[in-house]
């Protein structure tokens, strides 16, 4: 495979990312009927016109993907051990101690009043924005992280295989590691959700990759493939992820506009977590095991992105809508493309700290 090289479109993509999130929200505020109709189309909290462009952001990297390189990958468990470390021994702690901090303390004075549960519970506000916190942070990456990771220049069957297996980690933990810290005795799962999610944002893609990657390079060769076909395909991902983008804020900007101070607030805990996690896995832990970069960029960054799909979605089961939890979810959107892509240009400008390939 011939070395990636980022784009000049690919090197603006935080413009174009900050451009979306004004478009969707002016969309949003400009034409609410056309926002509730669009998000109405969803199976089990799956939204559908967001699933359809993320098929189409994951497909282009699936079919770039060398089978033969996820099985090499599959035999080096460190990155896949040090990811599973991150995402559930530290992670979910990390973001609790650091959402009570800001939110409990720091930014109480900031954050008055009470608020009604669908259960018809009354909580105060901080504390249900810490659960959307918690929410985010036990819910790792499980299809973004390989746009970051393809940006990164990470190895792509790598990623692939550590989503797999945090995929079916977050079916078992999600629960009751959400249970316990959110002080509850029993949490709901949206078990189909998750399901749904996963087998849309990458099982989906991943057949449809590996099928036309084998048909093309059978009936045309590696050469056609690799010149002429992922020509071709190289901005379908950039441009699905900014359509991703504007449907998002279509959806949810409404709320963003409306709670302009609360969501700084809310932004805090989640930026310092974010950065904290990869900072762990990138910068700590990755050459302390002796990762080469395509590894150590990806692990470090499936522990930092967050599977805000499923968040949105838990937060909206317990707690309703309308609830603080589930604003903070939504405001974890807000800042994880932003942030993410600041994380990738960190990445790029370090590779030299580590060996290139694995020995």
């Amino acid at each position: 495979m011939t070395e990636r090289r980022l784009s000049t479109f690919e090197k603006y993509l935080t413009v174009w990312v900050a451009l979306c999130i004004v478009a969707g929200i002016a969309l949003g505020r400009a034409a609410p009927g056309v926002a509730v109709a669009l998000d109405s189309f969803s199976v089990y909290q799956v939204s559908i016109p967001i699933a359809i462009a993320l098929f189409f952001m994951m497909y282009p990297i699936m079919v770039k993907i060398d089978f033969a390189e996820v099985l090499r990958a599959a035999r080096t468990p460190k990155p896949v051990a040090l990811t599973l470390f991150i995402n559930w021994a530290v992670k979910p702690f990390t973001m609790y101690l650091l959402a009570t901090f800001f939110l409990g303390y720091v930014f109480v004075g900031f954050i008055p009043g009470t608020e009604v549960l669908a259960d018809g519970s009354t909580v105060e506000l901080w504390r249900s924005y810490v659960a959307g916190c918690i929410l985010l942070g036990i819910a790792p990456c499980t299809a973004m992280v390989l746009m970051w990771s393809y940006l990164a220049k990470g190895n792509d069957g790598l990623t692939l295989i550590m989503v797999a297996i945090n995929s079916l980690t977050m079916l078992v933990l999600y629960a009751p590691l959400g249970g316990f810290l959110l002080g509850v005795n029993a949490m709901p799962i949206p078990w189909e959700t998750i399901l749904l999610s996963v087998s849309v944002y990458v099982a989906l893609p991943l057949v449809a990759g590996y099928f036309t990657r084998k048909w093309i390079i059978a009936k045309k060769g590696m050469a056609w493939f690799e010149t002429r076909f992922l020509n071709l395909l190289t901005p379908v991902s950039i441009v699905a992820l900014l359509g991703t983008l504007v449907l998002l804020f279509t959806f949810k900007g409404e709320v963003i506009v409306e709670n302009p101070l609360t969501i700084l607030w809310i932004a805090v805990p989640l930026f310092i977590q974010t950065v904290l996690i990869f900072t762990l896995g990138y910068f700590v832990l990755a050459p302390r095991i002796g990762l080469p970069y395509r590894e150590a960029a990806p692990a470090g960054m499936i522990g930092a992105s967050n599977h805000f799909e499923v968040a949105i979605a838990t937060a909206t089961i317990l707690f309703g809508l309308g609830s603080g939890a589930a604003l903070a979810t939504v405001v974890g959107v807000l800042i994880e493309v932003p942030v993410m892509l600041m994380l990738v240009k960190i990445c790029l400008r370090t590779q030299g700290m580590f060996r290139s390939e694995p020995t």
